[in-house]
């Protein structure tokens, strides 16, 4: 695992939420979010953060209830203890995987609790991230295009499980749940939907354009089907530098038909590129069933001469053996693969589309209650004994108040002032750079400027 994830699931196991800044503010943060305060000297604070304590409660004997060395020391094998039992391997069944052109990965997976509540907790923050959006856009807090994640979590989450953000990513416009799991925050996300200047893009992008780089992350596009070529670009990129990496470019079914698609594989092909084409079949291409717009709906055979899987896309550890088979196979020389995720969105298309007219609720609701992927995961918890009621019930709340603070956070960011409509135009201009306006009154720096000057 990516040594953040690492980070993310040690996190949770302290009772933390994922996206707390690392460090002395993140262990400050933290005391502040949990109400804990340590009554202690400077010596014993530095060994509370050298023992990974901080958010812990620790029974303290010292006169007037300080914390003593002997303290530390006695939560910390408390700790020593809790950490081993997380890391104890449990083996889990998976619905089995559908080839095309390549061997089966193994139906038995193997993961422990650290592994399985750090997942919950991501794809529960996911879920309440998006219903949060959905209710900013009911308020009009959110305007324009919005197009939401929820039902899908599993994918999102399987697929980083098994990748490290050294891999590249490249989606279409239902990207809030990818941009969260390439390091961004639920404040940034909310208050980039509500076009603040703190958004991820300045407020400028967006629900359809978010965006980080620096992970990997390359949106978050608009246009149906165009991330599709842009990935075989960034796993030439990776092929080129010889830097181990493999790209994943996501796309849904609508947009399986796609020639740029076609284009991509060929080239991919030919090239050995390191590229997995994941198709996150929802099963509805905005309003249009699968089989209404596609005469093959196997879309993971649809490379033709490259290899495929079907994935069950509501399980997280199903998404997550593929993925990192599919990785493998890459990394390799083997040239690209295709995934297709079986999985369903609740919401319709959008937030203009009611989701309602050209399916039933019983359909929707008949999912729900059979494969939605956060109770799935719950339930196998439970099942295997690896979290209590009690442990989900206080992970639940305490996300949800989390959520809560980071919608109620972005709605005081400011807006962009109006001097933003004319920076990241182009790249690298420079700040006397004409840029024309509505009308020449309007416009942007000097209209003697020329390249170069």
């Amino acid at each position: 695992f990516d040594h953040t994830f690492k980070i993310w699931i040690g996190a949770m196991l302290q009772g933390r939420m994922l996206l707390l800044p690392r460090g002395a503010a993140g262990a400050a943060a933290l005391a502040r979010r949990r109400g804990l305060a340590y009554k202690a000297g400077p010596s014993v604070h530095r060994l509370i953060d050298a023992h990974e304590l901080r958010g812990r409660a620790i029974e303290a004997t010292g006169p007037r209830g300080t914390v003593t060395v002997a303290d530390v020391r006695a939560a910390a094998r408390i700790k020593a203890v809790e950490d081993e039992k997380a890391r104890v391997p449990v083996s889990i069944e998976v619905v089995p995987f559908e080839t095309y052109m390549c061997e089966a990965p193994s139906t038995t997976v193997v993961t422990n609790r650290a592994e399985m509540l750090g997942y919950y907790e991501q794809m529960y923050t996911m879920r309440r991230m998006e219903l949060g959006a959905d209710a900013l856009y009911k308020s009009k807090h959110i305007r324009g295009f919005c197009h939401l994640y929820d039902g899908q979590e599993a994918v999102c989450v399987g697929m980083e499980a098994a990748l490290t953000w050294k891999d590249s990513i490249i989606t279409a416009y239902r990207d809030h749940c990818y941009q969260l799991s390439r390091g961004d925050t639920p404040a940034t996300i909310f208050a980039e939907l509500m076009g603040r200047a703190t958004g991820c893009a300045k407020g400028k992008g967006g629900s359809m354009h978010m965006y980080m780089a620096k992970n990997n992350f390359f949106g978050g596009n608009g246009i149906v089907g165009a991330q599709q070529p842009l990935g075989a670009g960034l796993a030439f990129a990776h092929l080129y530098r010889g830097d181990g990496g493999v790209a994943f470019a996501l796309y849904g079914d609508g947009a399986a038909n796609q020639g740029q698609l076609f284009e991509g594989m060929n080239m991919a092909a030919l090239w050995k590129l390191p590229i997995v084409f994941v198709c996150e079949n929802n099963q509805y291409g905005m309003g249009t069933a699968k089989a209404r717009s596609s005469a093959n709906t196997d879309y993971y055979k649809r490379g033709v001469y490259i290899a495929g899987l079907k994935v069950d896309g509501m399980s997280v550890l199903a998404v997550r053996q593929a993925v990192a088979f599919a990785a493998d196979r890459c990394r390799a020389g083997n040239g690209p693969f295709v995934l297709e995720m079986d999985t369903y969105r609740y919401h319709g298309h959008s937030m203009s589309d009611p989701g309602v007219t050209y399916r039933d609720r019983e359909e929707v609701s008949g999912v729900r209650r059979a494969r939605d992927p956060v109770e799935g995961l719950k339930n196998l918890l439970l099942k295997h004994n690896l979290a209590t009621p009690e442990e989900i019930k206080a992970l639940e709340t305490r996300t949800r108040k989390e959520m809560d603070v980071a919608v109620e956070a972005a709605k005081k960011d400011p807006a962009p002032p109006l001097s933003e409509l004319y920076k990241d135009v182009y790249c690298r201009q420079s700040p006397d750079m004409f840029i024309r306006g509505a009308d020449l009154a309007s416009s942007h720096g000097s209209v003697d400027w020329a390249p170069g000057s």
